[in-house]
């Protein structure tokens, strides 16, 4: 039996410093970690102090959110899909063994059958909630799930639990809230569309219970609190409405419990998608590890709730299982709760299946005993139903209007729970809308303001955003010889070490220039004194996009005056006009727009390829795949697959920003992650598709952060091979939300745009060949000296470019190829076009191309 969790040790603060910190808690101070461990201590007369400050800013919270007075639960029904996990928590009756299942007649996982004989007994009891709770990757440790899953055509758990979740939308009208444990990002968008909540509970941040043998949760790789934190983080990224929560009383400290507060909060601070914590007390159970330990106190519970009360402040949501209080409800009431969480006419508590829940009216009785009203909610919090997009996916919002009052935001007593059809919100393409000549108008008129009107909400919490991007804006000493590392870069630069390449990217003066002249020497042994360019037109679909990317100018909501989307035909018609004027490839991107069918990038590329069969397809950044993937279903390799049967030719490699995350989750806040980049760059490359890289940079990185992307990009090349080119981007600050508030910088120096675009030919050499500057960024001038410091490549015509104009750029949205050529002719070198795979262009396109200029018949003047 293990015995060596113990609960928080005994000992009382000093008199002085409970006085010290009630009395901040009382005058609405905010608390540290010290301060809350110590009220944690409070018991007596010190925790009706603490529990009476508490209320009062409960009370507070309802108000505001229009609902004085009330307090609420879910009506729902409990669906344990499947106990095996691969987790040995030493407290958890929930998990089992296969045997076990197989002895009690149980499948593996509940069928499909089992699981809606029980959502739709719910329903007909009028729950409106099923809470889908599960292992955490049993696939992982018991071969038995992986049969099942195999057996009844599910890739994953994951892949059951969506599917499942869909049934249920669609056979019983019951709203999925998805517990399956340790989520990754991709997870996160595979599930978002079936669900309008989910949960995982943070139990601790203590290091030590997982840490250590004997502790509870060692053994448990799922319950490390970094592991965990991450979940949070990435349901907050992905505008996930999420529950957490502490489990109270497994052996951690006082001042454990307090940092994990602070953790939870910092991390609702941050993203704004934590919708309530759960405050959990511990209770042994028989034939576990810890059935010796003694249970978490109710003063030990009410302590925490007022505690959690004070640190999430008025408007978070505090929740105690009333399963679980040994009938302490008015107690619970009077420390801050708001909230008791699902409660099952139908099924039991399985986790805590010796504890039955209290039926509706002794809950509601108990209730108004303390003065409070008892209302239903849905799984999803009142607050994030007023929201709607992003936090809820079109795909859910029918189901859930259902039953929400659009009023309160909480459960209509008199809806009626019915499946409706789960579906894309169009069964095809959407209709063009919004302010389709914004390809041409933003080089007249503009953008119709600088920033979105949701801007202090959609991205996050700035102040706790600019908390987080201090520490790695601190530009790092360098202690590297620049002489010798420029000795280095001359003789062998693939042995160039990090220090020496860092000494390199600090370059400037003399030092600098030598570094742009070894790099031109590379580019000339490399790629002779061509310069090549590419006629290409930009055709940027839609606009719309409820991504949150910080640095993003572009992305508009739907509802936005500069909102819009082209139509199928509207691409194809641009296709077409690009082919007249000479072009080779047209270059597609677009904000992830909610009601485009994960299908429509496929339709996209047929429209294109349809209309002008020799058109090259260069198309979808990884979100964009990911986003396709994650919507239809498919695996990343299949969508791929498929997209390139429908004429898919390369993609470009943005998206990539910096490949480090702890940029990446400065600059954005929804979109993939590096691993998840690389995934999608490599698969594509396996396939025989094509792309190029990037890096956005000049905005809250330093050159560490470059040095790390531009090594990641070389070992994916050594690998696949697959990259065409390096583009430099450099961050066009002006209209940029990030630089807006006061975090980012504002935009490279000349000094960075030199050294990036020589290093960037210094470390990829030899494994990508073809270094691209950008003029859309830095202008006819400022291209042409990137030519003389190791540049080959200036990129395409473009024709409309929208996305850096959007941003402030002020160098207009397309270059004839005249204007090309002159940009060469000032690094003093000869021009000559290619294809996307940097071949030779056809006699044909050529000629078609000079006759034109390489743009469209009618262009706009620049913008000044």
């Amino acid at each position: 039996m293990t015995n060596s969790a113990q609960p928080p040790q005994a000992g009382r603060p000093t008199a002085n410093a409970m006085r010290r910190a009630l009395r901040r808690a009382r005058d609405g101070v905010a608390l540290d970690v010290s301060e809350a461990a110590v009220l944690l201590r409070a018991r007596g007369g010190d925790l009706d102090d603490l529990t009476a400050s508490a209320a009062r800013v409960r009370d507070a919270g309802l108000e505001a959110a229009g609902r004085p007075g009330v307090i609420t639960y879910s009506k729902s029904v409990f669906i344990p899909l499947t106990r095996l996990c691969r987790d040995k928590c030493h407290y958890c009756t929930f998990a089992t063994v296969p045997g076990r299942l197989r002895r009690d007649g149980h499948g593996m996982f509940m069928s499909p059958d089992e699981v809606l004989d029980v959502a739709r007994r719910g329903a007909a009891m009028g729950c409106k909630e099923a809470l889908i709770t599960l292992g955490d990757k049993p696939e992982d440790r018991w071969p038995e799930a992986r049969e099942w899953l195999e057996a009844e055509g599910y890739d994953d758990t994951i892949a059951y639990v969506r599917a499942i979740s869909i049934r249920i939308l669609e056979e019983t009208g019951l709203l999925p809230h998805l517990n399956p444990g340790v989520m990754t990002w991709t997870d996160f968008q595979r599930l978002k569309p079936v669900a309008p909540s989910m949960g995982m509970m943070l139990e601790t941040t203590s290091e030590r219970l997982w840490s250590e043998p004997g502790q509870p949760h060692y053994g448990s790789p799922d319950k490390e609190p970094a592991v965990r934190l991450r979940v949070l983080e990435d349901a907050g990224r992905s505008s996930v409405p999420f529950t957490s929560g502490l489990l109270i009383g497994i052996g951690e400290t006082y001042e454990e419990r307090a940092d994990s507060l602070f953790a939870l909060r910092r991390v609702a601070r941050s993203y704004h998608g934590v919708q309530e914590l759960i405050i959990q007390n511990f209770r042994a159970k028989p034939d576990t590890a810890m059935r010796g330990m003694p249970d978490a106190e109710i003063d030990d519970l009410v302590a925490t709730i007022a505690v959690a009360r004070h640190i999430m402040g008025p408007s978070g949501n505090i929740q105690a299982p009333p399963n679980l209080i040994a009938g302490e409800y008015e107690r619970l009431i009077g420390a801050g709760i708001d909230d008791w969480g699902g409660v099952s006419p139908v099924t039991i508590d399985h986790v805590n299946p010796e504890k039955p829940w209290p039926q509706v009216e002794e809950l509601a009785e108990r209730s108004a005993a303390a003065g409070f009203r008892l209302a239903e909610r849905l799984c999803v919090y009142p607050e994030f139903v007023r929201r709607g997009e992003p936090w809820l996916d079109p795909r859910v919002l029918p189901h859930l209007r259902a039953l929400a009052d659009p009023e309160t935001g909480l459960a209509r007593p008199d809806a009626v729970v019915e499946g409706h059809p789960w579906q894309e919100p169009d069964e095809g393409y959407v209709v063009s809308s919004g302010r389709t000549d914004l390809h041409a108008t933003i080089d007249t008129t503009g953008r119709t303001s600088d920033r979105r009107d949701d801007f202090d909400e959609v991205y996050g919490d700035w102040e706790a955003l600019r908390e987080q991007a201090a520490p790695g804006m601190v530009p790092s000493r360098i202690d590297g010889d620049v002489r010798a590392a420029l000795k280095q870069a001359a003789d062998d630069p693939t042995k160039l070490t990090d220090d020496e390449a860092l000494a390199l990217l600090h370059a400037d003066g003399p030092a600098l220039d030598a570094l742009c002249a070894v790099a031109d020497d590379i580019r000339k042994t490399v790629n002779g004194d061509d310069v090549t360019y590419i006629v290409t037109r930009n055709i940027n679909f839609t606009n719309v996009c409820y991504t949150g990317c910080r640095f993003c100018a572009f992305a508009q909501r739907r509802t936005d005056a500069d909102a819009y989307t082209l139509s199928l035909d509207q691409v194809a018609d641009r296709a077409a006009q690009a082919w007249d004027v000479g072009a080779v490839e047209v270059c597609m991107q677009g904000g992830i727009h909610p009601d485009l069918p994960g299908s429509a990038y496929f339709d996209i590329a047929r429209a294109v390829k349809e209309r002008v069969p020799g058109m090259h397809v260069h198309a979808f950044s990884p979100m964009e795949v990911v986003n396709g993937a994650t919507r239809t279903g498919l695996s990343i390799r299949e969508w791929l697959a498929a997209a390139k049967e429908a004429g898919l030719g390369s993609i470009p490699g943005t998206a990539a920003e910096i490949l480090d995350d702890e940029v990446r989750w400065i600059l954005t806040k929804g979109k993939l992650p590096t691993a998840t980049w690389i995934e999608v760059i490599k698969t594509a490359h396996e396939l025989g598709i094509r792309s190029s890289s990037t890096m956005m940079y000049g905005h809250v990185d330093q050159p560490r952060h470059w040095l790390g992307h531009f090594r990641t990009l070389a070992a994916i090349q050594r690998e696949t091979g697959g990259f065409t080119e390096f583009v430099t981007l450099p961050f066009i600050h002006t209209n940029a939300p990030v630089y807006l508030a006061g975090i980012a910088r504002p935009g490279p120096t000349t000094r960075d745009n030199r050294a990036v675009t020589a290093m960037a030919r210094v470390l990829l050499h030899p494994h990508i060949p073809n270094i691209q500057t950008s003029w859309v960024k830095l202008g006819q001038e400022g291209a042409a000296e990137m030519l003389r410091s190791g540049a080959n490549d200036l990129g395409g015509t473009l024709m409309e470019e929208t996305i850096s104009r959007m941003a402030g750029s002020s160098y207009g949205s397309y270059r004839s190829i005249e204007d090309l050529v002159a940009i060469a002719d000032a690094a003093g070198r000869p021009a000559k076009p290619r294809t996307t795979l940097y071949g030779e262009v056809p006699e044909e396109r050529q000629r078609a191309a000079a006759a034109s200029d390489g743009h469209l018949p009618e262009l706009l003047p620049l913008a000044d």
